[in-house]
């Protein structure tokens, strides 16, 4: 994480799976607004990005996130993490 001009911040973002075939690239350094704490505000922040994030993230309710390689709710913090990942619902079998 590193702060950004405007008083927010940038840190390192993954998506898998069909996130990352929406959103169309494996990761991306995101400059965060200073009003975006939680993992859910993240997500309502990438939904604005255009048109591939808004498919992407068009049902945030389901997408998982991880926090630094730990899994952690929508509303986790997200002031001091290095990596947001993103992933669609796991199946199991």
């Amino acid at each position: 994480m590193r702060w950004n001009h405007e008083g927010g911040w940038a840190v390192k973002v993954v998506y898998f799976a069909w996130l990352r075939e929406r959103v169309q690239r494996p990761e991306e350094e995101i400059a965060f607004p200073a009003s975006v704490v939680s993992v859910a505000d993240a997500l309502a922040h990438l939904a604005t990005l255009g048109e591939n994030y808004a498919y992407a993230f068009e049902k945030p309710e389901i997408i998982r996130a991880a926090l630094d390689k730990k899994h952690v709710k929508p509303d986790a913090p997200i002031a001091g993490a290095r990596e947001i990942a993103f992933f669609p619902p796991m199946t199991g079998g």
